[in-house]
């Protein structure tokens, strides 16, 4: 089971972080994703960090403002995202898989995700 949080309200420039906390399994185990959505559009790639080396991947929209990782200590994939834009609002689900990963930005490569939490960002 996966727990999101961290979503919320913020000006444009601020910041947030988005957790997601595996229950029952060892996060390091699993290769997690970020996805987000928005109504009435497919969910688009954000980033990932991959289970075998730590190595990460992120959208165009999210370098250089998007940081992943993993907290083992708590059990937690986090998204830090800096000087959010308006376009940046939407709905952030993270994904994860302890399978052989295809092509990650993928998100039928992943097998269980959280419940979602909302960020918007205002001009």
């Amino acid at each position: 089971q996966l727990d999101q949080s961290g979503g919320g309200l913020v000006h444009a420039g601020g910041a947030l972080t988005l957790s997601c906390v595996l229950s029952g399994r060892t996060i390091s185990d699993y290769t997690v994703g970020w996805f987000r959505q928005v109504q009435g559009k497919e969910r688009e790639f954000v980033a990932v960090i991959i289970r075998q080396n730590g190595a990460t991947l992120f959208s165009e929209f999210a370098q250089g403002r998007f940081a992943i990782s993993i907290d083992s200590a708590k059990n937690t994939g986090l998204l830090q995202m800096n000087n959010l834009r308006p376009e940046d609002s939407a709905l952030y689900y993270c994904g994860v898989t302890d399978r052989h990963i295809g092509n990650p930005m993928e998100e039928d490569q992943y097998t269980d995700w959280g419940q979602g939490t909302q960020v918007t960002v205002t001009s």
